[in-house]
């Protein structure tokens, strides 16, 4: 294959691609430059049901699917890994061309993901229920059986990571799939419908609807067939997804949300090390992830000198054309999201944050933005409490512990948290105390196929990754048996 096709633009459905029913497109951008890269078939209500009605009739009893032996289930996963290995440099290629990030960094995310499907692929006949003691004469056991339909809804700031945090446990646990990919980022997303078909997965297993928010993302999560929804995305789509679930059919929900991240390092850090986590915390993938440690408490024993290297830090950063492999920061995904960068950093300006590199847009083509550092933040200002989603760290002063974790605690999200000292009881302390569902103790963002990640409070509930995400995709079955006297 030629890298840097785009060979895909319509419906996956059934195994096969499609055109919308409403014979609707789409326009998806490169951000780097802002131009048109493709028309891609827009999904709505009646593309929904005909994709739910091939997942459910994928799901019946009887079905090559369902009558598949587990272990084949993971021999299809590991095909399908070795399949995007071939195929890694057209993957990235356009991951990059369709999401800005750094081609070195697409190869990777590519790489990790194909990682992610042979962790799930060895669960597939691992999975089990148990024998229960029961009083009186019966014995009873239960079994863990796949939920059925599931609708997966996923961001653009990781398109193919965030697919296969989705497919990976559904899969597994031999549930079906209808995935809405993010409108501004679907060509990964149909190209690996495609490998899924080339891997051996029967007809309407896997299906991919891009489509808008509003209007595909609405039906799925409404449809009385669908059984269950992941999301990751913003927490106010994840209310909106609770109420379409009260709505329809009381379907299961996962959500992983946004966040407002606290790192925090204590004066005995090493301080060259210590700038180095907390520059990977905020400025990897241009800023735009949903645990950034966007909130950077810094202990008043070393805060000068740490907002002086950190600013000297992100001041080295190349921003441009992603495929330069001398680049470090590419595009932001588009127009909206530059702006809304670009308005929080103005209101950091007037709420009396300095600032000390960055905060303006660079060049007039394309959506970059120079990386950004405040300093003298305090709680109260909009870069301390909303979530950016772009290159810009906010570092915060701090005293004593008990301060910093109050302070670390007060916002609403709950999604990761990081502390860096070489100190081992502040690190269990603080790792305790703070409201996350991720803390990373002298690293930050340290996320593996084996650990669980998901968030606290406004962040969400529910798991990817590890062993505990399939427990969102299977329901238990207790069977008791009355035994003769």
């Amino acid at each position: 294959m030629e890298t840097g096709q785009i060979r895909y633009n319509k419906l996956f459905i059934n195994n096969e691609f499609v055109e919308a029913a409403s014979k609707q497109q789409f326009p998806v951008f490169n951000p780097s430059t802002g131009l048109k890269i493709a028309d891609v078939a827009e999904a709505d209500e009646v593309d929904v049901d005909v994709a739910v009605a091939a997942a459910k009739a994928a799901f019946s009893r009887g079905s090559p699917w369902r009558k598949m032996d587990a272990s084949a289930r993971g021999k299809l996963l590991n095909k399908l890994a070795d399949l995007m290995e071939r195929d890694i440099k057209n993957l990235a290629y356009l991951e990059t061309l369709n999401n800005g990030k750094t081609y070195k960094d697409s190869m990777a995310d590519v790489q990790a993901s194909a990682d992610i499907f042979r962790y799930y692929a060895g669960f597939c006949d691992k999975i089990h229920g148990d024998t229960i003691p029961i009083d009186g004469s019966a014995i009873s056991f239960t079994t863990k059986e796949p939920i059925g339909v599931v609708a997966q809804i996923i961001p653009w700031n990781y398109p193919i990571a965030m697919l296969t945090w989705k497919w990976g446990p559904a899969l597994c646990t031999g549930c079906t799939v209808v995935l809405k990919p993010a409108e501004q980022t679907p060509l990964t997303a149909l190209e690996m419908a495609w490998l899924t078909k080339e891997a051996g997965f029967p007809d309407g297993v896997v299906n991919v609807i891009p489509g808008y928010g509003p209007t595909a993302g609405a039906a799925l999560c409404l449809h009385d067939d669908v059984r269950k929804v992941a999301f990751t995305g913003s927490t106010e789509i994840g209310h909106k997804i609770l109420e379409y679930s009260a709505r329809s059919n009381l379907k299961k929900v996962s959500l992983e949300l946004g966040g407002k991240s606290p790192l925090v390092v204590f004066d005995d850090a090493d301080l060259d090390e210590a700038v180095e986590v907390a520059f990977n915390a905020i400025f990897a993938n241009h800023g735009q992830n949903c645990c950034a440690g966007s909130r950077t408490f810094v202990q008043s024993g070393i805060y000068e000198r740490f907002v002086r290297k950190a600013s000297e830090r992100a001041g080295q950063i190349k921003v441009g054309d992603p495929f330069d492999p001398n680049v470090t920061q590419g595009p932001q995904i588009d127009e909206p999201s530059l702006r809304k960068i670009l308005r929080l950093v103005d209101s950091g300006k007037k709420e009396g944050a300095k600032l000390e590199v960055g905060g303006v847009r660079v060049g007039e083509e394309g959506y970059f933005v120079a990386p950004t550092v405040f300093s003298e933040v305090t709680d109260g200002m909009r870069i301390a409490k909303e979530e950016i989603f772009g290159p810009v760290q906010s570092i915060l002063k701090f005293n004593t512990l008990e301060e910093v974790i109050e302070r670390a605690n007060g916002t609403t999200y709950g999604l990761a948290a990081g502390v860096i000292t070489k100190n081992v009881d502040n690190a269990l302390a603080f790792a305790r105390a703070v409201e996350a569902g991720s803390v990373w103790v002298n690293c930050y963002d340290y996320i593996t196929p084996q650990t669980p990640f998901g968030g606290f409070k406004k962040s969400g509930f529910g798991k990817d990754l590890g062993s505990e995400s399939l427990n969102d995709y299977l329901v238990t079955k207790t069977v008791t048996i009355k035994l003769p006297s």
